[in-house]
């Protein structure tokens, strides 16, 4: 009796101590103490003087392009050349080509050649040089000139694909949703700079929507695991409009917010390639494949190219051979033309695919929140997220035809407007006008050439040989390319039979030697370690030394560690004096916002920027941020790197021209395509005639003072015409 008694007691007890565990376990799980990813403080801190001012660290520098041009020639035989092509660094940052011992190692064909310069190309050149192999990779245009640098600007697992996972039972999206996961991580660790964590707010229309919303998004924190941050969360709908005021009020009863990573794509792009040009990888962007050698047995052992950079200097662009052991394709949408280069009889593997996306003043999103539709009118999901001070829309998703510099059509821009305006509360007025630049960028899906139904298209990526030892990494997204590289570079070596090893006498990419970047390179893949250019250094306060001790701005300074990290001191050295009391430092290069001078000296000295697009769309974002700012810095541009390239004026024409039709491509008004540089400085070039301005225009025509107010008589105040609204 007494033991019936005790348990009936018990159980209850058991019962309540299990579901506070639980509900402890669950609160705990949300709400722990968790490790951000770029909170760190700088892994190299600032060293002081015995008077308290600041000592600017001093960074190793990468071979020049021509030097690396010398290389990539000795590599085909061609051994009398001027200069040595080494760069003379001290001991302290260690050799910039670690693997070469003299003449004879630097003749010697390389391991890889990786052709493409993309987010891909790029990881795989890194990847490579930092597992001890001689690796080079070649670009056609620029580092992210094609899709790496139109991107939606997200690092993400991707919830739609998620939900896709789930409902279709697919195991593969699972699989690609846990794989990004994971590489988001690895974004924050490596470029704390150029990546950040980002909440998105995922509007709730109906309250049945509400569990449904949670339980993907707790899903997607708990597939995230350790390498998550901030757990997803509900708003009710107060709380909702009040993060994101511009949100419409009716129809939305809650949001869930969760958290997702954005970078910046291009500076992304060129600082891996940057850094794998410390690691002592050749790295040459403006040099075109021509054409793929083979030996005896029909194996591919070489390419041929030539130097585009000559000819825009006109000059004759000689051609010349690029010894190998292993090719590696990585050239995005142009994969089937470099596969068609070894073999003109195989099937296009690429199914390219238009992504429009447009930028809008900041206004129209809160500084540090971004939304995400997921059920647009057609069924697409559409992203509307902060990026460096503007907004950003998109994306669309067509099939498209492959072109160098696509353009976003007038009807992929309208239905992004049409979507926003669904969304944004009825008073905020979403014009043509206020699209400040607009850009289509190509995803190159792929089909893989084994399946046995062709039409069904890889999900993420696929990697495949040719018979004569063609390697191609084509499709997957920016997140995963580090995975790809990774991938891509066990294979070949497998299928090259190279022989990776430790990284010795690697240069101090820190500028001290506090860090040891060498340490853990044993021959095996790093990557998801290795922290890229601008890394060490860094820390969230770094632009307040910058201020202190260069005299910017504080936008410039926030913009210049945001983008360059701890080589921001580099940028803000490279800056002329203002002869101002404040700033003292930094010319901008427009107006409206915070690129200065000194990013286009440090643009052409340490990163390989060749033309004035090099620097106003992938060294600077300008170009992706405003279309017609971009066109008018571009004087000033041209001008400064003319004095660092000693251009001259064939070559500066030449740039004026080739670079307002590459605007063109990023939402510049048609009218504009025959502007000169004449227009702009007089300021012509922000006239439009009355249909244009209806489009281009981001304001009303001038209607600032009522009639009663005016000083002037009808018709001949110079602000206020006979016609305007005002007096109506």
């Amino acid at each position: 009796m007494a033991t019936r008694q005790s348990r009936r007691l018990l159980r209850p007890l058991l019962y309540t101590a299990g579901a506070a565990a639980l509900g402890g376990g669950v609160l705990y799980i949300s709400y722990r103490p968790r490790h951000i990813p770029g909170s760190d403080p700088a892994a190299v801190p600032l060293k002081f003087g015995p008077d308290g001012t600041i000592a600017p660290p001093r960074f190793p520098k990468a071979k020049t392009r021509a030097e690396q041009i010398l290389d990539l020639k000795r590599s085909g035989g061609i051994t009398q050349v001027a200069g040595s092509g080494h760069g003379s660094l001290s001991t302290l940052f260690g050799n910039v080509n670690p693997t070469a011992d003299g003449e004879a190692a630097s003749t010697e064909p390389y391991d890889l050649l990786v052709i493409g310069g993309g987010a891909t190309g790029s990881g795989i050149a890194l990847d490579a040089a930092t597992r001890g192999l001689k690796v080079a990779v070649v670009e056609r245009d620029d580092f992210s000139s094609g899709t790496s640098s139109k991107s939606t600007k997200l690092v993400h697992g991707g919830v739609r694909y998620l939900e896709k996972a789930v409902w279709e039972l697919d195991y593969n999206q699972y699989k690609l949703v846990k794989e990004a996961l994971r590489e988001r991580t690895y974004f924050l660790h490596t470029a704390p700079h150029l990546s950040s964590w980002l909440p998105i707010m995922l509007p709730i229309n109906k309250w049945w929507q509400t569990p449904y919303f949670w339980l993907g998004t707790k899903t997607y924190d708990f597939l995230a695991g350790s390498e998550g941050i901030e757990s997803s969360y509900f708003l009710t709908k107060s709380k909702a409009l009040a993060a994101f005021p511009m949100l419409k009020k009716d129809n939305i009863v809650g949001a869930i917010v969760y958290y997702d990573g954005a970078h910046n794509d291009s500076r992304m792009n060129v600082s891996i390639a940057m850094t794998a040009a410390l690691y002592s990888a050749t790295v040459v962007n403006h040099m075109e494949v021509v054409g793929l050698e083979k030996d005896a047995s029909g194996r591919l052992c070489g390419a041929r190219v030539k130097d585009l950079v000559q000819e825009k200097d006109g000059k004759p662009a000689e051609e010349f051979t690029i010894k190998a052991r292993g090719i590696i394709n990585a050239t995005g949408p142009f994969t089937d033309a470099i596969r068609k280069l070894d073999d003109q009889s195989v099937d296009e593997i690429v199914a390219p695919s238009s992504g429009v996306h447009v930028i809008l003043p900041g206004y129209y999103s809160p500084a540090n929140m971004g939304l995400i539709d997921p059920k647009t009118s057609d069924g697409r999901v559409i992203f509307f997220l902060p990026w460096q001070g503007n907004t950003i829309a998109g994306t669309t998703d067509a099939p498209t035809k492959i072109s160098p510099n696509p353009v976003a059509g007038e009807e992929e821009i309208s239905w992004i407007l049409s979507e926003i305006r669904g969304y944004l509360a009825p008073d905020i007025n979403v014009r043509r006008g206020d699209v400040l630049a607009a850009w289509s960028g190509i995803r190159p899906l792929v089909r893989d050439p084994k399946a046995k139904n062709t039409e069904s298209l890889v999900r993420n990526h696929l990697i495949t040989v040719s018979d004569s030892g063609l390697l191609t990494c084509a499709g997957g997204k920016w997140t995963t390319y580090r995975q790809m590289a990774e991938e891509s570079v066990d294979e070949a070596i497998k299928l090259y039979n190279l022989k990776p090893g430790p990284v010795v006498q690697a240069p101090r990419i820190s500028g001290t030697e506090m860090v040891n970047d060498a340490a853990s390179l044993d021959g095996r893949c790093q990557t998801h370690q290795v922290r890229l250019v601008g890394a060490h250094g860094y820390s969230k306060t770094l632009f307040i030394n910058l201020i202190q001790h260069f005299g910017v701005e504080t936008d410039v300074a926030e913009h210049l560690t945001e983008s360059y990290g701890d080589r921001a001191w580099t940028v803000a050295a490279l800056s002329a004096p203002t002869e101002k009391r404040f700033p003292v430092r930094g010319i901008r290069i427009s107006a409206l916002y915070p690129f200065i001078d000194g990013e286009v000296r440090y643009a052409v000295r340490h990163e390989y920027a060749q033309t004035a697009i090099d620097v106003l769309a992938r060294r600077t974002r300008l170009a992706f941020l405003n279309a017609q700012a971009a066109l008018e810095a571009l004087p000033l541009v041209i001008d400064l790197m003319a004095e660092e390239l000693k251009w001259d004026r064939k070559r500066k024409d030449l740039e004026w021209k080739e670079s307002v039709q590459f605007l063109a491509s990023m939402g510049l008004a048609k009218s504009k395509l025959n502007v000169t540089r004449k227009d702009v400085e007089s300021g012509r070039a922000a006239e439009y005639d009355e249909h244009e301005r209806k489009l281009y225009s981001r304001h009303d025509q001038p209607a600032d003072t009522i009639k009663s107010d005016s000083q002037f008589a009808p018709g001949e105040n110079p602000v206020l015409g006979k016609d305007s609204p005002a007096n109506k």
